[in-house]
C-alpha cells in the first residue's frame, strides 16, 4: 500500500486514506518516549491525520503508558508465528501442495465472497469507528488484489469442482516467505481445509527454495493460531495494534 513519509516519525498512508475515506497515518517507532509524543501528535494535526496506527513493543511498560494516557486505544494484539523448512519436511509438505491450484481469474467472485465473512477477528473490525461494511469490501479488494499480482501465488482448494477455500503467498527475497490470507468458505469449515491449505502454502514455498515461512494472526483469533501450530509453527513475536483517532475539527480526540 502506498505511503508517503511524514515528520516526527509517521508515514501518511494513502491507499487506507482513499479506502476508508478518512485520513490515515502510521507511526514507524514501535516505541513511545515523553518527549516524542507531542511532536507525533502535533505532526498528526498539522496534517489532519483522522486515525493513526501505532504497532507497538508489549515489553516497554513507558510505551503502553503513553498510549493510553494520550488517547491511543487498544484495537488488536499482533502474533507472528514462523516456520522452518528442511529438505524432510518440504518433501512432505510438496506432496500436498498438488492437491492445490493457482487461483484463475473465473475464481475472483467466490473467493471474494468467502473473504468477505473470513477475517472479521482484525483490528478493522474491533476499532468500531470503520464501518463494517468497508472492512469487508477491504477483505474483498485483498484477495482480489493478492490474485492479480499483490501475492506471487494464490493456491486455491476446489470441493464440488467450486473454490472453497484460498491461501495467499508472499515471498520475502530468496529465502524467506509469508502466508498472507487464509479462507474457508462457511459450508467447508470443519473438514481440515485450512490446514489442508497451510500445508499447501509450506509445500509452495519449499518447492522454491525457502527455509523460513512467517504469517501473522490475531492475539483473539486463538482457533488460527491453533491451525499453525498444528502445522509446525511457533510463535516468534507480539506485538500491540493502537489507533489513535482525531476529529475532523482538528480538535483533540475526548
Amino acid at each position: 500500500m502506498a505511503q508517503v513519509s511524514g515528520g516526527a516519525g509517521c508515514e501518511y498512508l494513502e491507499w487506507d486514506s482513499g479506502f476508508f475515506g478518512v485520513r490515515v497515518a502510521r507511526l514507524s517507532a514501535e516505541r513511545l518516549r515523553p518527549e516524542s509524543v507531542g511532536p507525533v501528535l502535533a505532526w498528526c494535526r498539522e496534517h489532519a491525520i483522522e486515525c493513526l496506527y501505532f504497532l507497538a513493543d508489549p515489553a516497554d511498560a513507558t510505551t503502553v503508558r503513553l498510549a493510553e494516557d494520550h488517547g491511543f486505544r487498544l484495537v488488536d494484539i499482533r502474533v507472528t508465528l514462523e516456520r522452518r523448512l528442511d529438505a524432510a519436511s518440504s518433501k512432505a509438505e510438496g506432496k500436498r501442495s498438488a492437491t492445490l491450484r493457482p487461483a484463475l481469474p473465473d475464481d475472483t467472485p467466490a473467493l471474494r465472497a468467502i473473504a468477505r465473512v473470513s477475517h472479521r477477528d482484525s483490528r478493522f473490525y474491533y476499532d468500531g469507528r470503520f464501518p463494517p461494511e468497508r472492512c469487508d469490501a477491504l477483505y474483498e479488494t485483498w484477495i482480489e488484489r493478492s490474485c492479480q499480482g499483490w501475492a506471487d501465488t494464490v493456491l486455491v482448494a476446489l470441493a464440488g469442482g467450486r473454490p472453497a477455500g484460498y491461501v495467499s503467498c508472499h515471498r520475502r527475497g530468496e529465502a524467506a516467505g509469508q502466508i498472507g490470507l487464509v479462507g474457508v468458505a462457511a459450508e467447508a469449515q470443519g473438514e481440515g481445509l485450512g490446514r489442508h491449505l497451510v500445508e499447501g502454502a509450506l509445500g509452495w514455498f519449499a518447492a522454491r527454495g525457502v527455509g523460513l515461512v512467517t504469517v501473522v494472526t490475531q492475539g483473539r483469533n486463538a482457533r488460527a493460531q491453533r491451525l499453525y501450530q498444528r502445522c509446525g509453527f511457533v510463535t516468534r513475536s507480539m506485538r500491540l495494534w493502537y489507533h489513535r483517532w482525531f476529529p475532523r475539527s482538528g480538535g483533540d480526540a475526548g
